[in-house]
């Protein structure tokens, strides 16, 4: 299994509330593609910080700026390929993306800090970067929400490294078999 992913996973999520316009995307949330097979749920963990907890700043641009370490359960036995995205829905100019990976095995459960899916792809982030960038919010802002989201997908989206979020989104619409969401917090 692969330790990686999740640890991916978590540092996009991150990374998403960073200062400045870099990686403003016209999505409207980071909420999963509809499906109609869509029924089921992954359960996305950090042993870093819990659900709508604080992100240590380790995994922020004033610590190391490394993902944090991630697990996911409950993935869908026909899944063929795994997602990860990780936004900041309260940046000044819109969503900002920290991490975009697909094309992860899906039997990867578990990702620790730093570490990036194995064969993945990984996208550019709003820092203008490929991988992860932790959240960095303008300084005195109120804390900022980073949400992680991992899709389970009966496909392997075909995308370019210059895929922005809404490509990913599209090509995960009615290929998306489960979801979940990791939701950390962080200001400064």
């Amino acid at each position: 299994m692969r330790k990686g992913w999740v640890i991916a996973v978590a540092a996009m999520a991150v990374v998403s509330g960073c200062e400045g316009d870099g990686g403003s995307t016209s999505a409207s949330s980071p909420s999963p593609p509809t499906s109609a097979t869509t029924a089921h749920r992954l359960t996305v963990t950090s042993p870093a910080y819990p659900d709508s907890g604080t992100i240590p700043r380790r995994y922020t641009c004033g610590g190391e700026n490394v993902s944090p370490p991630l697990a996911v359960n409950g993935v869908p036995t026909r899944t063929t390929s795994l997602t990860l995205l990780l936004q900041d829905p309260d940046a000044p100019r819109g969503t900002f993306t920290h991490w975009m990976a697909w094309d992860i095995d899906p039997h990867t459960t578990h990702l620790t800090a730093g570490e990036h899916p194995t064969g993945a792809a990984e996208g550019r982030n709003g820092f203008g970067g490929t991988g992860y960038g932790g959240p960095c919010p303008p300084r005195g802002d109120h804390p900022h929400r980073y949400v992680l989201t991992v899709y389970a997908g009966d496909g392997r989206p075909d995308l370019a490294p210059t895929a922005t979020p809404d490509d990913l989104l599209r090509a995960l619409s009615g290929h998306t078999l489960a979801t979940g969401t990791l939701t950390g917090r962080y200001g400064r």
